[in-house]
């Protein structure tokens, strides 16, 4: 969504302040873990309310999901991830954006220019690699989400993946809650579920 002229003046009002992509605490492949400690830094240091802003898991009953403009893949094509994780900030000037750390779209993105870019859309689809979103309001992610990383060590107990530096995060009542968070049953976890064009409704400024 290019703007220019007068629009891109008026749209530079809302675009929240944010801190730079490298200043974020970032850990390849453990995408939850780096939007929780985004939230963290949100709230700890007075970003924005903390109720403007969503952890937004994105997988499907398949766990296989298309995602374009990721920087695990140069060029057009998307990265098939069984899921994702990103924040949606709606902010108080009436415009949404996304935070996504993995991307290349800028940091944070519009929100339809993300859509537009990275999800692009479902009638290009097979049904079946759809993508689904569970939006949780970001105080209930840090107050519930739960973490001990084992689903990044493989047969053997090694890691697929280095951890992040810091102890993994876990609650009073959950040490390991993750797939709660990953799946796409309403009747589970924490949040809402959307489709794609319902999450654009929802967020967006129009259908798409």
């Amino acid at each position: 969504m290019e703007r220019d002229g007068p629009a891109a003046a008026a749209f530079s009002w809302y675009q929240p302040a944010s801190l730079p992509r490298d200043a974020c605490v970032y850990s390849s492949c453990y995408c939850e873990e780096n939007i929780w400690k985004l939230c963290e830094y949100i709230r700890n240091h007075d970003q924005y309310p903390l109720e403007e802003c969503y952890a937004v898991f994105i997988s499907n009953e398949r766990k296989m999901i298309p995602i374009w403009k990721q920087q695990t893949r140069p060029g057009d094509g998307p990265v098939i991830w069984d899921y994702h994780v990103i924040l949606l900030h709606v902010s108080s000037g009436g415009l949404s954006f996304i935070y996504d750390l993995d991307t290349v779209l800028p940091f944070p993105c519009p929100f339809e220019t993300y859509v537009k870019a990275a999800f692009k859309s479902d009638d290009d689809i097979h049904p079946q690699f759809r993508r689904k979103f569970r939006v949780i309001r970001s105080d209930l992610y840090l107050k519930h989400f739960a973490s001990d990383r084992s689903h990044m060590k493989d047969s053997s107990g090694n890691w697929k993946e280095p951890p992040p530096p810091y102890p993994c995060i876990e609650t009073g009542d959950s040490k390991m809650n993750l797939n709660d968070f990953i799946s796409m049953n309403p009747e589970v976890g924490w949040g809402a579920i959307y489709t794609l064009s319902e999450l654009v409704l929802r967020f967006g400024s129009k259908s798409y």
